[in-house]
This record gives C-alpha cells, sequence and structure tokens, in this order.
C-alpha cells in the first residue's frame, strides 16, 4: 500500500516537472518573441537582398545519341583482324567503343583548351560579370580587363592577370558545362550554362559539333597512317596470298575513309538541339529566401534560449 502511494507520487511529480518544463519552453519562447521575430526579418532581408544581387543563369541542353554502328565497322575489322594478324600487321581497336571515348574526349584539358582558343573565349569565362539583356551587351570586369583596347590588365606586382589554360579550363568545366549520360539508353545530355542565353546555346552546339570533327579527324589520320603503312608492305611481298591480305585491308581502311569524311555527325547524333532558354535555371531564389527565413528562425529561438541560460547563470 506505501508501495503503490510512493508510486503515484513519483509519477505525479514526473508530470509536474514534464508540465513545468514544457511551460518554462513556450513562456522563454514566447518572452523572446521580439528577438525571434528581428533575426527572422534580418535574415529573410539578408536572403532577398543576396536572391536579387545574383545575375540570371541560363541552361542550354542538347540530347546526343551514338552516330555510329559500332558493331558494323567494329565486326569488319574483327573479321579482317585474322588476315592482319597472319601479315605481322595490328589493326589496333579494343580501347572502347567511339562513343566512350569521345565522352571522355570531350571533357578532356586538351581538347576544352583547344575548344576554348579556337572559337576564342577567354574573355566570355574570365573577364565578364553580366550581360544585360535589354542592350544585349556585356559588362567586364574593368579590373582585370579593357573591353576597349582588348587587353587584360596587370596587378600591383606587374603580373599579367590574362587568365592561363588551367583557370579557362577550370572556370569552363566548374561553371558551364555538365554531361550526364542516361545508362539504360546510352543518350547523352549535353548541358551549357551563361549569363546569357544565346551564348549558352551556341556553345552547346559548337561544342557538340567540334567533338564530331575532331574524332572525324582522329579516325581519318590513323586509317590514312594505316593504308599508307599497307601500302609500303604491298610493295614488299610477292605471295599471292598475303598481297590478297593487303588488298583487303587496305579496302577496309579505305571504307573508313570514305564513311567519315561523309559523316557530318560522326559519333553523336543530335536527338534534341539546344534551344535559347526563356526561363533561368539560377538562382533559386525562392529557395533562397524560404532558407533565410528558417535560419533566422531558428538562430532567434539560440538566442532566446541562450539569454534564459546565461540570465540562470
Amino acid at each position: 500500500m506505501n508501495q503503490s502511494i510512493v508510486n503515484q507520487v513519483a509519477e505525479q511529480s514526473y508530470y509536474s516537472e514534464d508540465e513545468i518544463s514544457l511551460r518554462e519552453l513556450f513562456g522563454t519562447l514566447w518572452r523572446g518573441k521580439w528577438i525571434i521575430l528581428l533575426c527572422t526579418v534580418v535574415c529573410a532581408a539578408v536572403g532577398v537582398g543576396y536572391a536579387l544581387s545574383k545575375p540570371n543563369i541560363y541552361q542550354a541542353s542538347v540530347l546526343l545519341a551514338p552516330a555510329q554502328d559500332e558493331g558494323g565497322a567494329g565486326g569488319l575489322r574483327g573479321q579482317l583482324g585474322g588476315l592482319a594478324s597472319l601479315a605481322g600487321i595490328s589493326l589496333g581497336g579494343g580501347g572502347g567503343s567511339p562513343t566512350l571515348i569521345a565522352k571522355e574526349v570531350l571533357q578532356s584539358r586538351a581538347f576544352l583548351t583547344s575548344f576554348i582558343h579556337r572559337h576564342d573565349l577567354s574573355v566570355q569565362l574570365k573577364a565578364v560579370k553580366e550581360w544585360d539583356l535589354e542592350v544585349q551587351k556585356w559588362l567586364y570586369d574593368r579590373e582585370i580587363y579593357n573591353p576597349d583596347t582588348g587587353e587584360w590588365l596587370t596587378d600591383l606586382a606587374g603580373k599579367s592577370l590574362k587568365p592561363t589554360d588551367w583557370d579557362l579550363v577550370k572556370a569552363f568545366k566548374g561553371d558551364h558545362l555538365s554531361i550526364s549520360e542516361n545508362k539504360d539508353t546510352g543518350m547523352l545530355t549535353v548541358s551549357i550554362k551563361h549569363l546569357s542565353p544565346t551564348v549558352a546555346k551556341n556553345w552547346a552546339m559548337m561544342l557538340v559539333a567540334d567533338i564530331n570533327e575532331h574524332m572525324r579527324r582522329e579516325d581519318v589520320s590513323k586509317s590514312e597512317a594505316r593504308i599508307a603503312y599497307l601500302e609500303s608492305k604491298l610493295q614488299e611481298t610477292n605471295i599471292a596470298g598475303m598481297q590478297q591480305v593487303f588488298y583487303q585491308l587496305i579496302e577496309s581502311e579505305t571504307r573508313t575513309v570514305m564513311l567519315a569524311n561523309a559523316q557530318q555527325e560522326y559519333v553523336f547524333k543530335t536527338i534534341d538541339p539546344a534551344v535559347e532558354p526563356q526561363e533561368n535555371s539560377e538562382p533559386k531564389r525562392l529557395l533562397i529566401i524560404v532558407l533565410a527565413v528558417m535560419l533566422g528562425g531558428c538562430l532567434g529561438v539560440f538566442i532566446a534560449f541562450l539569454r534564459v541560460f546565461i540570465q540562470k547563470k
């Protein structure tokens, strides 16, 4: 009996303390309501200012599919591979599909450096601050570049502020280029982000055209080198069987050159071309403001409880 009474008293004391703690919690929040409100308003204002200060960034995307019949040329080369090995010749290949190689080349430093210099993109990558949509004009960072003379400025130590190839590729890959692949379909999406919607579209299309041309030139160059080698070997043998092998190999490489020169979209075929975006993809202004309001509320609650804690101490 006494034990039951003790348990009831303990339970009443527990719930009483719990109610008191809850009451104190809401009391603390109520007493600190102005601090919480002030922090929320200040953070919201900062978030709005930050969101409005960020320039619009537009994204243009192009959907690509493998343009080559990767089984055709590879199959023909595989059929002739045995004959080539008998002649002591390696046809190469086996290093991956053309699409896979082209995807890696597209992201390589060497190709992107060549792409940037070929289209003279250095200024747009490192010296542009904003794109004025109303007058369709670039706003430059005049602390590093003089658009009137077209010259890069120097720092206080006299060192040129002209970006290096490393800086240009880093800026292009980090701020502008993104590539994603659908593993199920093999489709590739190349996206370009930029302050100008027109530039975003143009860069995406130029990138696709350049990678196709680069891979086409590479394959034509390799095939022409093989043809020259095979013709020299053909002149060195008088065996009819070996001559037939060489003729077949030369025919195969000549066919590769002809097909490459006839195909404009050599590695990647454009399924959905890039268009000039009408809406910006960044910044997410509403999301920035919501996060700022939440941060302000949390900061206000923290300060309110910290104030009570310090007063009790």
